[in-house]
């Protein structure tokens, strides 16, 4: 059972889902069925596997409800040989699955593309032996992670010491997997069901060269890899038009692959003049008026780019390479390209920012509606949120960016730009999952009912820390009661801190990423 926390029209557009739907349902060796919040396909007489695609921090309670739905216990150590192995990754989970770690029994971490058939088929080479004598053996395969064979540690007063193995023989860190071939996904599923309806999606880049310092997409991802314009983002552009004539190019920044000009040529074609084409977000130096031709020929009314901030300092602070001047021509060349619109992406609460970076944002998105009459401007603004393997994940959410908030509404929506602010207060338990432990996990069981509320997550957090939750049991260890909400969301951690994804390697080493936040933090200072 492939399951999806959302419903079938969000659950089916996701490309990641897609991708390891397909890839195990090709395998004659398995019979797979699909799972979402209001429908599934005709349940097996017998389970052996549950997996869960995750994407998104907030869908984690969705977990428990699917899992008693099919009457699985919800924490891994309840299970016995009788119940399916539940496995699950994704970006979330391949970030920092602690939180969420006492529900699994198996996380793959990383690109599914050899890890998901190396996953399978160690898991059928003992498929007849005993629940424990299973995980071990998944265990020893790389990027699999089996929570219950690691336990953390805690000193008396809670702080979190190590996440260890249980046994000497067992590996002390998990690395994720890449995957280095030439082709990367496009879509398995085209339905006009989808959140996108009858759209073919094709990923022309995965990670992004820019690294960004608090970007997700871009540091868990790495290296930046793309695939081959004639062997691998022509096929796969076709092989879909074989069924719907809509077409979407994804990825962090798709403009950054090196033939991306030669794709949009080959796109240019008449035989292409009945398709609607839609990429993501673009790196705004590289919109041209080629480009926004191109797209206007194919349908598209708009372009996307993010600028992050309008401060020059914090766009140096956050590594952002991107001037002023190429944000005006990007405004420019998509008008004479004939878009009618302009959506742009930018944050508040960044580490260094003060009000007048946040007046800085206000007033280039006032100065370029002034630039090009007849544009229409979007800006959408979310809080920051310190991620796990990037940079700024020592840093915590700020207060203040609550405010910023509503001094760019203020600012902004009564000079007609279309502001879209992301929630601050959803921004805050984004960041409690995104920085949590496994002392979380009996949160996150508590709030089911209530995870709709920002006053859910906040009444279960003060129940655990009161003591008033069952503690969670993990790797043989009761955990003790989880730290101070202001700890976890809001202060700025040592660089000495033990992270609770210390065990769990990504593409760059801890002492990398302080380089990188130090030179980020040093350019805000000055």
């Amino acid at each position: 059972m492939l399951a999806f926390p959302s419903t079938y029209t969000v659950g089916i557009t996701s490309l990641g889902y897609q991708i390891v739907w397909a890839t195990l349902a090709m395998r004659p060796d398995l019979d797979v069925r699909r799972l979402f919040t209001d429908q599934g396909d005709r349940p097996h007489r017998q389970c052996d596997l549950f997996g869960l695609s995750l994407s998104w921090e907030l869908d984690g309670p969705v977990l428990l409800d699917l899992l008693e739905q099919q009457r699985i216990p919800i924490w891994s150590h309840q299970r016995s040989d009788e119940h399916p192995i539940v496995f699950g990754g994704g970006p979330v989970l391949t970030a920092n699955p602690e939180p969420l770690a006492p529900f699994f029994d198996v996380v793959l971490l990383g690109d599914g593309e050899n890890l998901l058939p190396a996953f399978i088929d160690a898991l059928q080479a003992v498929k007849d032996q005993p629940r424990p004598e299973r995980l071990r053996h998944l265990s020893t395969v790389p990027g699999i992670y089996v929570p219950e064979l690691h336990a953390p540690r805690y000193d008396s007063e809670g702080t979190l010491l190590a996440v260890e193995p249980v046994e000497a023989t067992l590996p002390r860190t998990i690395a994720k997997q890449t995957w280095r071939g030439n082709s990367l996904s496009h879509s398995t599923v085209i339905t006009p069901e989808a959140a996108w309806p009858d759209i073919h999606m094709v990923e022309v880049v995965r990670s992004c060269p820019e690294l960004c310092r608090f970007c997700l997409a871009s540091y868990l991802t790495l290296p930046f890899r793309t695939p081959s314009l004639e062997d691998g983002l022509i096929p796969a552009v076709e092989k879909g038009l074989t069924a719907t004539k809509r077409l979407g190019l994804l990825g962090a920044s798709v403009t950054q692959h090196p033939q991306f000009t030669d794709l949009l040529q080959w796109l240019g074609q008449d035989r292409f003049d009945d398709l609607r084409l839609s990429v993501s977000s673009v790196r705004a130096a590289t919109v041209t008026p080629e480009l926004a031709s191109v797209l206007t020929r194919r349908g598209s009314k708009s372009l996307t780019i993010a600028i992050e901030s309008g401060s020059e300092r914090i766009r140096r602070v956050v590594n952002k390479k991107l001037r002023g001047d190429e944000i005006e021509a990007a405004a420019r060349h998509a008008k004479q390209g004939g878009l009618k619109a302009l959506k742009l992406y930018g944050m508040v609460g960044l580490p260094c920012e003060d009000n007048d970076d946040v007046e800085s944002t206000a007033a280039l998105l006032l100065h370029l509606k002034k630039g090009t009459p007849g544009l229409r401007f979007t800006l959408g603004v979310s809080t920051f949120v310190p991620k796990a393997h990037t940079p700024f994940q020592w840093q915590g959410v700020r207060p203040e960016a609550e405010k910023r908030l509503k001094l760019l509404a203020k600012r902004l929506k009564p000079k007609g730009i279309d502001l879209r602010p992301e929630s601050y207060g959803w921004s805050v338990i984004q960041a409690l999952l995104s920085r949590s432990d496994r002392r979380l996990a009996p949160v996150i069981a508590a709030v089911r009912g209530s995870q709709e509320s920002l006053g859910g997550w906040k009444k279960a957090y003060r129940a655990a820390r009161a003591g008033e939750l069952p503690q969670a049991q993990s790797a043989g260890v009761t955990l003790p009661l989880p730290p101070s909400w202001e700890s976890v969301v809001h202060e700025c951690w040592d660089s000495n801190q033990v992270l609770p994804w210390e065990h769990l390697e990504g593409p760059l080493s801890r002492e990398r990423l302080l380089e990188h936040q130090q030179e980020s933090l040093s350019l805000g200072s000055n």
